[in-house]
């Protein structure tokens, strides 16, 4: 490694930032912005700093390690991957392909090697009992998407660099830096829609970060932001406010949406929301009298009882208002790897409910069942049941509902492994632990969350420091383990063809086939002079080929297609390496309607699944409001998830894993801020300290996520000695939203009082 400043992208967060990191004799002496980064210019959040506490740190796990009656010990890689290869062979031999499981963490989004070599891992592990962070999470969207556009990760999104007009709903993007809408020093970007005589709206039950910015802030009550939405687009019909603009044309079905919102009054919801008829109207002709608008919504009306139905009603509002697929709007991007198009090119755009789990009956999505249900699949006794499990990249012990339960799920397992670099609330449970190399040791391309960004871009970071000789990459170790997986599923050998095949993806890598996705994308190589003739000899060509043939989809794809004319060419690996700040693409530009992917080529605006649902929203207005306290959750712009608590500078300072609870509620209980207080769902109970505040709504109380560092057998040091407790040891995870099967982690019921 060179002495001097290099470029990369932190990955610690979905913004993308650009980071200049100096290095001298191996060691890092600095992290700052990079000015250069034509998507952060300049722009870092805390995050970035403690990539050196990551690299750095004692307690990150170098080589692979088994558990013994002594404690753990190290093995060599052959040892631990012949171990785990028999292991889960012999399980699946026993007991079935579906005796094991897999749960992949959201870090393997943020990672291009891990993305290209899941595929052919799961593939060889052969399970149906797959599960990820997405029905924690972003779930809703991407069942939305799929339903209206036709495919599962084509996101609209806020186009808020042009923006006069950005209505968030529970959403804090100055604490996520985004979230479904890559956006970096969103500050920033929110001072310049002000200076350019724009608003900020914020409908929240705390009064966030993001919200302390707003021009308008509404409390609303957890869970009820369905109702807010649809009494909006009651109002855009009753008020002769509908226009889809520019989505006219492709519109289907608005007729159907116009009558499930007729009983749907802003004065009937009012009471349930908590924000005023009037102010409900006052929103619907704002964003429809806006002409560059945006209404986004996230995490907080993603993960609750009515999250796929609240999240359909935010992308409705969209098109009702004529907002999707303009300027200023909400635009679909065009990355530079182009997932949509290559996913929809291979019959990939998605799928919801081909097949349920075998314990509650909950829906498959993109293959994968809720993340509720993990520990039903483990611990009910049964044909299918789960005796061995896989986690990657992931603690869902603190990220998913029950975890004391899934803790307990865990500990009775056959055998575990985990593919981690740390000893965490989940890989302790492990077998073994297959630690890959940290972030700083491999290249970078962000695969995922260029399809969010607000603004086409392209970097490449090659690896900062190389990887130790006995080291492995997560690729490596993925690859390693479906090679083994595959060689015991044939008898111990396979065709030479196959083995030849195998040898090639694991000596070339991940960095080769991105190489070719850049220069076969939108982006990608110019054949110069001769462009327009290659183009119409391949058109000549493509003419003649049923519409389904496969190379039809590469040909719509290619540089040399006249859609990408406008674009800029000659995008490559080697021209990423030469700008190690990274390449800008341009601004998000309309697309419509060649993005659409749906069958007829149409927007579905009222797809049966939400319809149905309108019901069940029916039966709750018609009950009056109830009185409990109702619980959210909030995440800190020093944090990830359960991933960051190890970086001493990042948890230092004033403890923030704290109770938000609004002076009415503590004066009825007693508490003060400073009090610990209990905090209980039936058997349930964690106590942590008081922050008495009147920016939560009244009825509403906070806890932040991730925490509840204090279970026995970890190895993190810092975050041991700042544990806090996790919201999700409260959480029922029998709640599941019936449209999506997404977990309700906001809006459940608990009771508060004083620890005695």
């Amino acid at each position: 490694m060179q002495n001097g400043v290099h470029y990369r992208t932190c990955h610690l967060c979905e913004a993308m930032c650009g980071v200049a990191i100096e290095v001298d004799n191996g060691n890092i002496l600095s992290i700052k912005g990079d000015d250069k980064d034509p998507l952060s210019k300049g722009h870092i959040c805390p995050k970035a700093v403690a990539l050196q506490d990551l690299h750095e740190d004692p307690d990150r796990l170098k080589k692979p390690i088994r558990k013994t009656d002594q404690g753990w010990e190290e093995l060599s890689w052959n040892e631990a991957f012949d171990l785990v290869a028999e292991k889960l062979h012999g399980i699946r031999q026993t007991y079935g392909r579906n005796s094991i499981g897999v749960y992949q963490g959201n870090p393997n989004v943020h990672n291009h090697g891990a993305l290209m070599t899941s595929m052919p891992f799961l593939r060889a592990i052969g399970t149906q009992n797959r599960f990820s962070a997405t029905s924690n999470d972003q779930l809703p969207h991407m069942l939305a998407s799929l339903e209206m556009f036709g495919h599962q990760i084509l996101f609209p999104i806020p186009d808020i660099d042009h923006t006069d007009l950005f209505i968030c709903i529970g959403g804090n993007p100055m604490a996520s830096n985004g979230s479904l809408m890559t956006v970096p020093d969103i500050r920033g970007r929110l001072k310049a829609l002000r200076q350019r005589g724009g608003q900020l709206v914020v409908i929240d039950p705390r009064r966030t970060e993001t919200a302390r910015l707003a021009d308008q802030f509404h409390f609303i009550r957890p869970g009820t932001d369905a109702f807010l939405l649809m009494a909006m687009i009651h109002t855009l019909f009753a008020e002769d406010l509908v226009d889809a603009g520019a989505a006219e044309r492709l519109v289907k079905d608005v007729d159907l949406l116009r009558l499930a919102a007729l009983g749907f009054t802003p004065e009937a919801v009012a009471s349930h929301t908590g924000i005023e008829a009037e102010a409900i109207r006052e929103l619907a002709r704002q964003l429809a009298n806006t002409p560059r608008a945006a209404l986004y919504s996230r995490m907080g009306t993603s993960t609750q009882a009515f999250g796929g139905t609240t999240t359909w009603l935010a992308y409705c509002l969209n098109v009702l208002t004529g907002k999707l697929d303009v300027p200023g709007g909400v635009l679909f991007t065009q990355p530079a790897v182009d997932l949509v198009a290559l996913g929809a090119m291979s019959g990939q755009q998605g799928h919801f409910g081909k097949r349920h789990s075998r314990v509650r009956g909950l829906p498959e999505f993109a293959g994968e069942y809720p993340a509720s249900t993990m520990a039903d699949e483990i611990l009910t006794p049964g044909e299918g049941q789960v005796r061995a499990f896989v986690t990657v990249a992931g603690n869902p012990v603190l990220s998913s509902p029950n975890g004391e339960r899934l803790d307990q799920a865990l500990e009775g397992l056959d055998f575990m492994v985990s593919v981690d670099y740390y000893l965490n609330e989940t890989t302790r449970h492990a077998d073994i632990i297959l630690p890959p190399t940290a972030a700083l040791e491999r290249s970078h391309y962000d695969l995922i969350f260029s399809q969010f960004a607000v603004r086409n871009v392209a970097k490449y970071s090659e690896a900062l420091f190389p990887a130790a000789d006995d080291a492995r990459h997560d690729w490596q170790i993925l690859l390693e383990l479906a090679h083994r997986l595959e060689k015991q599923r044939k008898g111990g050998r396979l065709p030479l063809r196959s083995e030849l095949g195998w040898k090639a993806f694991k000596t070339l890598g991940p960095d080769p086939i991105l190489d070719m996705l850049l220069r076969s994308g939108p982006y990608g190589a110019d054949a110069g002079p001769v462009r327009p003739l290659v183009q119409t000899a391949t058109e000549l060509v493509m003419d003649i080929l049923p519409e389904r043939n496969p190379l039809r989809g590469l040909a719509r794809l290619s540089p040399l297609n006249r859609r990408w004319d406008n674009l800029p060419k000659g995008l490559s690996l080697a021209a990423l390496k030469e700008a190690p700040s990274g390449i800008d693409l341009g601004p998000l530009q309309p697309a419509l309607p060649e993005r659409l992917f749906t069958r007829d080529g149409k927007i579905h605006m009222a797809p049966r699944r939400y319809l149905s649902d309108v019901e069940r929203m029916k039966t709750v207005l018609e009950a009056a409001p109830a009185g409990e306290l109702l619980l959210i959750g909030r995440r800190h712009v020093r944090s990830n998830n359960s991933w960051m608590h190890n970086s001493r500078r990042l948890v230092k300072g004033k403890d923030r894993c704290t109770l938000l609870i609004h002076p009415d509620d503590a004066s009825q209980r007693g508490l003060k801020t400073g009090d610990r207080a209990s905090v209980s769902v039936e058997n349930r109970e964690v106590a942590l300290p008081v922050e008495v505040t009147d920016d939560i709504m009244p009825g509403v109380v906070s806890i932040p996520h991730g925490w509840g560092h204090h279970r026995a057998g970890i190895r993190q040091t810092v975050a041991a000695s700042h544990a806090g407790v996790s919201i999700n040891d409260l959480l029922d995870d029998s709640q599941v939203d019936p449209v999506s099967g997404t977990s309700v982690l906001n809006g459940q019921t608990v009771s508060v009082r004083v620890c005695r």
